[in-house]
């Protein structure tokens, strides 16, 4: 991971709370073989006894499922909106563009589970992404047939995490005046810029306090 001190959060609370509003993660590791695999879920994460866990489940017989159980050594990555900045917004001349971006890379060890606990996933997960309690999609709305019949196609999966790493590149490294350049022209974007600028924006008084 690119790692430089100008672009590092305050404090372990705000790289939590950046993996909590982003839990859809790319989930990262190596098969039997050596060769990389990846794969795209959501995870609710959980605090215990001063340690950091994912909850997540995939589907069974895929290739990176056979991946995780030949090697639990897997790398968790939670990504945020990200833009281009253009160096012509720079007060400074003649230097390179570059992209904000924020991210999280959380490596740990993942272990898989028993139906109780995939149940018990699946009831959080609905709870959680659907945030209505008169859902239809919620778990206890479905049929149990159609509960068990789905629970026998995927496997659910706990990581403990065991070393966390993060970059909140936010052109911190910049003067004041091509940070708040950055900030106005990044307005005029697409939703990602929007909302890399809202994030700047936010975070300006820690920047240049």
């Amino acid at each position: 991971m690119y790692n430089l001190p100008h672009f590092k959060a305050a404090d372990d609370k705000e790289v939590i709370a950046f993996m909590h509003a982003h839990p859809f993660i790319t989930l990262c590791g190596c098969d039997a073989n050596n060769q990389p695999v990846a794969t795209h879920v959501p995870v609710l994460i959980q605090e215990r006894n001063d340690k950091l866990f994912l909850h997540a489940h995939i589907m069974r017989k895929q290739k990176h499922t056979i991946a995780f159980e030949h090697n639990p050594n897997v790398l968790a990555i939670f990504s945020g909106a990200h833009t281009y900045v253009s160096a012509s917004w720079y007060t400074t001349k003649n230097m390179g563009s570059t992209w904000n971006y924020q991210a999280v890379h959380a490596k740990g060890k993942l272990t898989f589970q028993d139906d109780a606990f995939l149940y018990g996933l699946l009831t959080r997960l609905t709870e959680k992404f659907e945030n209505n309690p008169h859902s239809p999609s919620l778990v206890s709305k479905l049929t149990e047939e159609y509960v068990s019949t789905m629970m026998k196609a995927i496997v659910a999966f706990e990581i403990e995490i065991t070393s966390i790493e993060h970059i909140f590149k936010l052109s911190q490294n910049r003067d004041k005046e091509s940070y708040e350049n950055i900030i106005e022209h990044l307005k005029q974007g697409n939703e990602d810029a929007k909302a890399v600028a809202e994030t700047m924006k936010e975070r300006q008084g820690n920047v240049f306090s």
